[in-house]
């Protein structure tokens, strides 16, 4: 993260490492945001197709807010793709699958990231120092920020996507003030304050290891026995 090339003094490696980052941010927080126009457009709504924003562009995703965050604090999130809810062909159903294609999309960069690591260090054991290989670093980078951005993007903090699954089961009424587009930016701005401040880093870090254990579990249950097979 950004912190650590500026502890470093600059360095020739902190700013490869970062740069690395940068790539990995970039691309996940756009599959992200594709996969949320994606499943939308599958539930019929075009509106993210109409608007160019079903692409890998990262230029066509990026939030100014939510990038920093990402390229600060390891958490944070893209510009929402637009979304018509009356387009969908069922609402409630739709607006939850919808909202969780991000997150999910993540999750499975992550474990397709945790696979990766797993088929490397198992075929190439001596190359299972991270600090001294770049390739590692990078799948380490990947499956990390990818299990970040799915475990802050769950969050019921509005506009996250967490906050749209609960808007799903809450009254009309109180639903409309939850999602409340005019206190969304407002939200953020505290959010990125508390962040800075350190009050959710024992909370988000739980819960990311937690992810990235499991995914890493799994990908090792997959990977062992196939193998086995090549020894």
């Amino acid at each position: 993260m950004l912190s650590d090339v500026i502890i470093s003094g600059f360095s020739a490696e902190s700013l490869i490492q970062f740069g690395l980052f940068i790539v990995v941010v970039l691309f996940s927080l756009s599959f992200h945001e594709l996969s949320h126009g994606y499943v939308a457009y599958r539930c019929g709504d075009a509106t993210a197709k109409n608007q160019g924003r079903l692409t890998l562009n990262p230029l066509s995703h990026l939030h100014p807010i939510g990038t920093l965050m990402m390229l600060v604090f390891g958490f944070g999130y893209a510009k929402p793709v637009p979304i018509n809810t009356l387009n969908f062909n069922h609402y409630k159903r739709d607006l939850v699958f919808v909202s969780l294609a991000g997150p999910l999309s993540n999750v499975l960069l992550a474990f397709i990231g945790s696979l990766a690591f797993c088929i490397s260090c198992f075929f190439f054991p001596n190359i299972a120092d991270i600090s001294n290989n770049y390739f590692l670093f990078f799948l380490v980078l990947f499956i990390y920020t990818n299990a970040g951005l799915a475990v802050f993007n769950i969050l019921p903090i509005p506009p996250l996507d967490g906050s749209r699954i609960i808007s799903v089961f809450l009254p009309k009424k109180i639903a409309y003030y939850y999602l409340n587009p005019r206190y969304e930016k407002k939200i953020m701005i505290v959010v990125f304050v508390l962040l800075s401040i350190g009050v959710f880093d024992n909370f988000l870090i739980f819960l990311n290891y937690k992810l990235i254990d499991a995914l890493y579990a799994f990908a090792n249950l997959i990977v062992t026995p196939v193998a086995k097979l090549f020894m």
